[in-house]
């Protein structure tokens, strides 16, 4: 089942995934021209909104779902993830094989790119495998009154480690420091609270969301958590369908 293609891409708005090649892929989440920053956010989910079961995502994943996932960061200039995520999933550094590290390097990016963490007290393990197991050191993004030594032992550790005020680490302070360091393609993987205040302070240019074909019930988080309303109109750019009734879309904000 196909619609009118994209005109942006030539590919079809609705497509099967049986057929799609890597460069194909590519083609469907490439990042506007613009050269202001880009702010994408990436979920699975399921069928009734849950992005976890059993307090993780790994139960609505799919192949097709981390082959995207794979994607999105090789396209990225930094994966921004809030600490509460990196801690629950475990995270390790960013991982891209040779040659997707070659192409990123033809088109002017570092051939990996840093993931950054929010905490605003820094409080992360400086023994985690962020730091453990990673080939580009992590950008911490803290506040300045976050515990002096924690902040020392995660530099020790080999964080960059960046102070952002002094209570909070605001939403403009996160893309205006990413986009001063270069990174103006920023994906970022969670969790609600942190795609919440970016969708809060009209920050999120896109989401990506996998849909996996399960209701979990439960009081599992949705994508965006926030203490207000927010309404931000976006549009379907495409939707792709696997064999197994996984869905993943792409949205992105109308202009």
């Amino acid at each position: 089942m196909t619609t009118a293609a994209n005109p942006a891409t030539g590919i079809p708005a609705i497509v099967s995934a049986a057929h799609l090649t890597d460069d194909d892929l590519a083609a469907l989440y490439r990042y506007p021209a613009a050269t202001e920053p880009c702010v994408r956010a990436n979920f699975v989910v399921s069928l009734d909104g849950a992005i976890s079961t059993a307090g993780s995502s790994r139960g609505l994943t799919s192949k097709l779902d981390q082959r995207v996932l794979k994607l999105l960061r090789s396209l990225a200039d930094v994966v921004l993830v809030g600490a509460s995520t990196i801690r629950v999933e475990d995270y390790i550094g960013i991982r891209i094989p040779e040659s997707g590290q070659q192409r990123r390097k033809e088109q002017g990016l570092q051939p990996i790119p840093p993931l950054a963490v929010v905490s605003g007290r820094a409080d992360i393990d400086p023994k985690s495998r962020l730091l453990t197991d990673t080939i580009v050191p992590p950008i911490i993004l803290t506040t300045t009154t976050a515990p002096a030594a924690a902040k020392r032992d995660l530099a020790a550790a080999g964080a960059q480690v960046v102070e952002l005020g002094p209570d909070r680490v605001e939403t403009a302070a996160i893309i205006d420091t990413l986009t001063g360091l270069g990174m103006r393609r920023i994906l970022c993987e969670g969790g609600p609270s942190l795609a919440g205040q970016l969708a809060a302070d009209d920050a999120l240019d896109e989401l990506c969301v996998t849909t996996a074909p399960v209701v979990v019930g439960g009081d599992a988080r949705r994508i965006t958590h926030t203490d207000q309303p927010v309404q931000l109109s976006m549009s379907c750019e495409h939707i792709i369908f696997d064999t197994d009734g996984i869905q993943l879309a792409r949205w992105a904000r109308k202009s």
